[in-house]
């Protein structure tokens, strides 16, 4: 099999899942390779995603590290067969980066979304001027085109809040997100409102983080932490800035970044007094009322 020089996000986690099943099983991959009655450098490239894996052969590993679930075999079997397969935003490859199409892919396959905004309304709950505003502060000389372009990528990614099992998203909002005038009072209005109409969507859940909070000093920026349904595949986190983007997926590290976002969640205002808040900083008040 040739080796897969430009795995897709999906290859690679079902090749980190495997390999991290392996371990788990206490199993080498000269057992493995025995298994599949294979040369262990094959493994070694099925686990680092060089190579892609047969369903066959994916079974008998499954079976090998006694994995007896229905659905997480079912799971990582779609895995393997939609591996090669890219999404909707496959067409705005001229525009996207990598890194950015990486995060989209992962965030499809998602259960869950755990975010931390720290300066910006989060990516899924932003109206389509205020994205605009966004896109043209962070790009200086982006054409109307690229524009537009990623306006377009940024509302259909809101797709995943809606399908047949839409994301559940747990949203972290810094007080300060709300009264920055990102692209002037009536967009702000408009994306405040919409903030408050999402909120009630039994997937979403929303909690402002008060400006006085000390947790402020651990947070370094925005970060996001994904799930997936399969029960043994590690959790991604996304840690964004201006000029680099980092994905985590360490077990050590996600936990450490996982402790960061209870931290930040229990020291927001609940779910009600956060909503009320937002609808008071809509109406142009600053929140000292509450």
């Amino acid at each position: 099999m040739p080796v897969n020089r430009n795995p897709t996000v999906r290859q690679r986690r079902l090749a980190r899942t495997l390999k991290e099943m392996r371990v788990a099983a206490r199993m080498t991959i000269a057992q493995s390779a025995r298994q599949l009655a294979c040369a262990e450098s094959k493994i070694s490239r099925i686990e680092s995603a060089q190579s892609g894996i047969r369903l066959v052969d994916l079974r008998l590993l499954l079976d090998l590290y006694g994995v007896e679930d229905r659905a997480t075999r079912s799971q990582l079997e779609s895995l393997s067969r939609e591996g090669r397969l890219r999404g909707w935003w496959d067409r705005y490859s001229d525009t996207l980066s990598p890194l950015y199409a990486d995060y989209i892919s992962l965030e499809a396959d998602a259960s869950d979304a755990y975010s931390v905004e720290t300066f910006l309304i989060p990516g899924l709950l932003q109206t389509e001027d205020y994205t605009r505003a966004v896109v043209r502060a962070q790009i200086e000389d982006a054409s109307v085109e690229q524009v537009e372009s990623l306006t377009k990528v940024r509302l259909e990614r809101r797709s995943v809040l809606n399908r047949e099992s839409p994301l559940r998203l747990w949203v972290v909002l810094s007080e300060s997100a709300l009264k920055h005038q990102i692209g002037g009072r009536a967009v702000m209005r408009e994306q405040l409102d919409y903030l408050v109409s999402m909120a009630g969507k039994p997937n979403i859940n929303i909690q402002v983080l008060p400006e006085d909070s000390d947790v402020h000093a651990a947070l370094f920026g925005p970060l996001v932490i994904l799930s997936f349904p399969e029960s043994t595949e590690t959790d991604v986190v996304y840690v964004d800035s201006l000029l680099s983007t980092l994905y985590i997926e360490e077990p050590g590290e996600v936990f450490k970044y996982s402790n960061l976002f209870r931290r930040a969640l229990a020291e927001s205002l609940p779910r009600k007094e956060s909503i009320e808040l937002i609808e008071l900083i809509a109406k142009g008040k600053h929140g000292d009322e509450r």
